[in-house]
C-alpha cells in the first residue's frame, strides 16, 4: 500500500509541524530497498552501517512500523513514491542527474556519457538509480577509452547508493509551515539532501512549500532539531550539526518568525550520540525520555533575536531548566532510559531514547528496549512497540525513520 498523492488538491492539508508531540497526521517514511542490498562487509562502515542487514526482514519490520502508524490514523507518504512523481518534471530529472554524477570522480567523458544515459531513463528507473546507485559493471557500454573505467572493479560504485535514506528525519525537518532541507555532513549522506530537495521543489503536494533552511548552508541535520513547543527549538551540536549550522538555522527561523528561542545543546561527538534525538526525545507536552548519564551534564546556550537581524547568546546553563523556562513551564518531566547504568547504556545504544510521538503521551519505540519501555509506561506513556532487529543496524530508531509533515497544534 502506498499513499503518494500525484496532484495537489483543495482538500490536501497544508504541511505544518509546531511541536514534537502534537497528534501526527502525515509522515514521510522510506521503505528500505535495493540500496540496502548494496551493503557488504567491505563498504558498510563507509556507508555508516554497523552490520549487514537482512533486507527482507528489514522491509517486513518497516512495513509493520508503517502499519502501526496507519492504525493510529496517520497518513504515510513513502519517499520512493514521491520521488518517482517528482521526476516526471524534466527540471527534477536534470537536478537529480546533476547531483548524482560526480565529474571529479568519473572524469569529463565518462560523466558526460553517464548523464546522457540517465537522462533517457523513465522516472521509475531513474529514481531507482538515484537511491540505489550504480556500479561500473552496470554502466552502459561506452565508446572510446576510459582510464577511470579500466581502473575500477566491476562492483565499485560509479554512483554510490544511499542506504541511510531510511532515516528520513535527517535530510529534512518541518518548522511551522516551512521545511528545512538539511546540510548533511557525512560524505555517504550528502546526496540525500538533493533527493528531498527535489521532492519538495517538484512534487505537486509541496508546490507551495517555503524553505526554512537550505542544503548548501552550514551543516545541520534534522535528527538534531527538536521542537520543544511552538516557537521553541532545541538543536544538538556535535558530530553532525556544527555551531555555525545551529546559529545559521537560528537566524533563519528568527527572521521568518518561526521561533522566539533556540537552545543550542552541545553533545558528545561520538557515534553513540550522533544526534540530539539519540539521547533525548519528547514523549508528552512536558516530558522527555533521556539518557541518564547526561541528564545532569547536558547544557544549552540560549539564542534569541536581538531585534536588528542578529542573535543574542546566553549561557550555557543546564538544558532541562533552560528548556522549561523557554517553554513557559515549571519543569520538564524526565523519564530515564534503562534501569541501571549498564542497562541504560545498552538501551541508549539500541535507540531507547529515539521515540516517535504520535500524540501527547503516545509513542512508537523499539520493543527490545524492555526497561525503558516499562519506565515510560510507569510514567503514564502509551508505548506502541515495533521490531527493529534489522532496521536498527544503521543506528536509528522510530524518530530517525520518520519525518513528520503534518501535526495538529497542541
Amino acid at each position: 500500500m502506498t499513499s503518494d498523492i500525484s496532484s495537489a488538491t483543495d482538500f490536501t492539508p497544508t504541511p505544518r509541524v509546531d511541536s514534537e508531540v502534537g497528534p501526527l497526521r502525515t509522515v514521510l517514511l522510506h521503505r528500505p530497498g535495493l540500496e540496502l542490498k548494496r551493503l557488504t562487509p567491505r563498504n558498510n562502515d563507509q556507508l555508516l552501517f554497523d552490520g549487514i542487514p537482512w533486507v527482507g526482514r528489514a522491509q517486513e519490520e518497516h512495513d509493520a512500523f508503517a502499519e502501526t502508524l496507519r492504525s493510529r490514523g496517520v497518513e504515510v507518504l513513502l519517499l520512493a513514491d514521491l520521488l518517482r512523481t517528482a521526476l516526471e518534471d524534466q527540471r527534477a530529472r536534470a537536478a537529480g542527474v546533476y547531483a548524482a554524477v560526480e565529474e571529479r570522480e568519473l572524469g569529463i567523458d565518462l560523466a558526460d556519457a553517464l548523464r546522457s544515459h540517465l537522462s533517457t531513463l523513465a522516472p521509475p528507473e531513474l529514481a531507482t538509480v538515484l537511491m540505489a546507485g550504480m556500479t561500473f559493471e552496470e554502466l552502459p557500454a561506452s565508446e572510446g577509452a576510459s582510464l577511470v573505467r579500466h581502473m575500477h572493479q566491476p562492483h565499485d560504485f560509479a554512483i554510490a547508493p544511499l542506504p541511510n535514506l531510511l532515516f528520513t528525519r535527517d535530510s529534512s525537518a518541518w518548522v511551522s509551515d516551512r521545511v528545512a532541507v538539511s546540510s548533511l555532513v557525512m560524505p555517504a549522506r550528502r546526496r540525500e539532501s538533493s533527493i528531498t530537495d527535489l521532492i519538495y521543489a517538484y512534487h505537486p503536494r509541496f508546490a507551495k512549500t517555503s524553505r526554512a533552511y537550505g542544503a548548501h548552508s552550514a551543516p545541520l541535520e534534522g535528527g538534531d532539531v527538536l521542537l520543544l513547543s511552538q516557537g521553541v527549538l532545541a538543536i544538538g551540536v556535535g558530530e553532525r550539526t556544527t555551531p555555525a549550522g545551529a546559529e545559521s538555522f537560528a537566524r533563519s527561523v528568527f527572521l521568518d518568525g518561526l521561533a522566539h528561542t533556540v537552545l543550542a545543546v552541545p553533545i558528545a561527538q561520538e557515534r553513540a550520540t550522533m544526534h540530539l534525538d539519540t539521547v533525548c526525545t519528547m514523549v508528552d507536552r512536558d516530558a522527555v525520555v533521556m539518557y541518564p548519564a547526561i541528564r545532569d551534564s547536558l547544557s544549552a546556550f540560549t539564542l534569541r533575536p536581538d531585534g536588528a537581524g542578529g542573535v543574542t547568546v546566553d549561557g550555557p546553563s543546564p538544558f532541562l531548566s533552560a528548556a522549561a523556562a523557554a517553554m513557559g513551564i515549571d519543569r520538564l518531566r524526565v523519564i530515564d532510559t534503562g534501569l541501571d547504568a549498564v542497562t541504560a547504556e545498552r538501551e541508549q545504544w539500541d535507540d531507547g531514547n529515539n521515540t516517535l510521538a504520535v500524540a501527547p503521551g503516545v509513542v512508537v519505540a523499539y520493543e527490545r528496549n524492555v526497561e525503558t519501555n516499562a519506565r515510560l509506561e510507569d510514567a503514564g506513556i502509551e508505548v506502541l512497540r515495533i521490531s527493529g532487529s534489522e532496521l536498527g543496524s544503521g543506528r536509528g530508531g522510530p524518530r530517525c525513520m520518520s519525518c513528520p509533515v503534518l501535526r495538529d497544534s497542541l
